[in-house]
C-alpha cells in the first residue's frame, strides 16, 4: 500500500486512480447508496458472481482469506479474491481465478466504472469495489472470497444479498475515528454482513463482542458456527488439529508463523468444511501466502544488510494492540527457540494507539527504533519514541526504515533479529524497495 496509489503502476492506471480519488471529499464515508447506484448502472454485477464468502473482522481476516483461498485452490477450485488495502501495487486487491489482475484489464475496468459513474460523488473504495465486482462477474471462477474494507454493515462490499457463507475473524478496537471505541458496537457493525439463513463462521471472540454477534444473528436469522462450540483448532507437536463437529482433522501446521495463525487456520478450515470442500484439501493450510504477516524477507536491500551481519529480517503489519500482542507472542517463541535477541523497527500512523501497541510489545524487553515512512499521516518518529519511552521501553528515533535497520544492526553482538512492524504503509514501502519482494 502506498500514499501514492500510482506507485509501481502504469502511467494510465496511475492517472485513473488519481482521478477516482477526487470524486469524494472524504477518503472514507461509510454508506451503500452510492455504490448501489453505480452497480445498478453497471448491470448489477454483484448479482452475477460465483458463490461468495464474505469476511469481516479486525485482525486476522486477511490471513483467514489467504488460507481459505489456499484450501480452495488445493481442492482444484478457481478462486476470485478481493482484499484491501494493497501493499505495493493496486492490482493486489483483485485476484481473478487465482492470478492478480493484469494491467490492461485493470485499466479498462477503471475506465468503464469512471464513465458509468459520470462524475458523481463516490469514495475511492466504493468505485474500485464496483470495478472488482465487475471483473469477478466477467471472469469464470468457482468461488469468490470478499474481504470487508472497514466495519461491515455499511462497507461497500456489503452489497451481496445472498453469500454462500460469511465469516467474522477476531473483533477488537481499531479505526476508532470511524467505528468508535465500544467493542460491542464495533462487533454489531462487523455482524452487519450476516444474512438470513446464511451460516456464519465466527472466530474466538471477547465476551462482549460475541454477545453482540449472537444478538445480531438472532435478529437476522443467521445460523452461527462458533469457535469453541462447533469447531476449534490447536497445535499438537508439529501438527494442526481441527475439530469440526464430530470429526477431528489432523493437518500440517500453517505456513504463516505465529500462534495466532493456528486460530486463523482453524477458522479457514471450518469455513472450507462448511462450504463442502473436500477434507483432503485442508492440507492447503501449509501453502498459504500472505505478505507482511510475520514474513521473513530474504531479498531486497534491507535483507542484504541483515544477511551481512548473519541475522534475519522479518516484516509484520501489526498496527493495533491486538495485532501487537500476537506479534509479541510469536517473537517471544522465536527467541525461546534460538536465544537470538530481538530489535524492533516501528512506524505507525499518527491516529493509531501507539501507547497500546508499545504496551503489548513491552514483554519482549527489546530496543525500539522508531521511524518515519512515506505516508502523509505517518506519526513523527520522535513522538513515537517519546510514547515508547513512556511505556518504559528503550527507544530512539530515526528518519526512515533504512536508518533504523542500520542502527539496530550496529547496536552490539550478537546481531539481533530485526523485526520491522507497524503500519501497512510501512510494510508496502519495505516490499516496494525491490521487485523481488513485490506481492504476486
Amino acid at each position: 500500500m502506498s500514499d501514492q496509489l500510482s506507485a509501481h503502476a502504469s502511467p494510465e492506471i496511475g492517472r485513473a486512480l488519481a482521478r477516482l480519488q477526487t470524486l469524494h471529499p472524504k477518503a472514507i464515508d461509510l454508506s451503500l447508496g452510492r455504490v448501489l447506484r453505480l452497480l445498478a448502472d453497471l448491470g448489477d454485477p454483484q448479482t452475477k458472481l460465483p458463490p461468495v464468502v464474505h469476511v469481516a473482522g479486525t485482525n486476522g481476516k486477511g490471513s483467514t482469506v489467504a488460507t481459505l483461498r489456499a484450501i480452495a485452490e488445493a481442492a482444484g477450485r478457481r478462486v476470485h479474491v478481493h482484499t484491501s488495502p494493497h501493499l505495493v501495487r493496486f492490482a493486489e486487491r483483485i485476484r481473478l481465478a487465482g492470478r492478480l489482475i493484469e494491467d490492461d484489464q485493470l485499466n479498462q475496468l477503471l475506465q468503464r466504472v469512471e464513465a458509468a459513474n459520470r462524475g458523481e460523488p463516490i469514495t475511492f473504495f466504493e468505485i474500485t469495489a464496483a470495478a472488482t465486482f465487475l471483473a469477478f462477474a466477467e471472469t469464470p471462477a468457482d468461488l469468490c472470497i470478499v474481504e470487508v474494507g472497514l466495519g461491515g454493515r455499511f462497507d461497500a462490499t456489503n452489497v451481496i444479498d445472498r453469500p454462500a457463507l460469511t465469516v467474522i475473524a477476531p473483533v477488537d478496537l481499531d479505526h476508532a475515528e470511524f467505528l468508535g471505541t465500544d467493542l460491542a458496537g464495533i462487533a454489531r457493525e462487523k455482524a452487519g454482513i450476516l444474512k438470513p439463513g446464511v451460516p456464519c463462521v465466527v472466530a474466538h471472540q471477547r465476551a462482549e463482542a460475541l454477545e453482540a454477534i449472537e444478538a445480531e444473528a438472532e435478529t437476522v436469522g443467521a445460523p452461527l458456527i462458533l469457535a469453541g462450540r462447533d469447531f476449534d483448532a490447536w497445535r499438537e507437536g508439529d501438527r494442526l488439529l481441527v475439530q469440526y463437529g464430530e470429526a477431528l482433522h489432523d493437518l500440517p501446521l500453517p505456513s504463516l508463523p505465529g500462534a495466532h495463525q493456528i486460530g486463523n487456520a482453524g477458522v479457514a478450515a471450518a469455513a472450507a468444511l462448511a462450504l463442502g470442500l473436500p477434507e483432503a484439501a485442508l492440507d492447503g493450510v501449509a501453502k498459504t501466502s500472505w505478505p507482511a504477516r510475520m514474513q521473513r524477507l530474504t531479498a531486497g536491500p534491507l535483507a542484504a544488510l541483515t544477511a551481512a551481519r548473519a541475522t534475519d529480517l522479518w516484516l509484520d503489519g501489526a498496527h493495533n494492540p491486538h495485532a501487537a500482542r500476537a506479534l509479541s507472542e510469536a517473537l517471544a517463541a522465536m527467541r525461546a527457540r534460538d536465544g537470538r535477541p530481538t530489535a524492533l523497527v516501528v512506524g505507525l500512523l499518527a491516529n493509531k494507539d501507539a501507547a497500546g501497541v508499545f504496551e503489548a510489545l513491552k514483554v519482549l524487553d527489546a530496543p525500539f527504533y522508531c521511524i518515519g515512512f512515506q505516508a502523509a499521516a505517518a506519526a513523527d518518529p520522535e513522538a513515537l519514541a517519546v510514547a515508547a519511552r513512556a511505556a518504559g521501553l528503550k527507544a530512539q528515533a530515526y528518519p526512515n526504515v533504512t536508518e533504523g535497520v542500520k542502527a539496530a544492526l550496529a547496536a552490539g553482538e550478537p546481531a539481533p533479529r530485526i523485526v520491522i512492524c507497524g503500519s501497512l504503509y510501512l510494510a508496502g514501502e519495505v516490499l516496494g524497495m525491490s521487485p523481488e519482494t513485490w506481492p504476486t
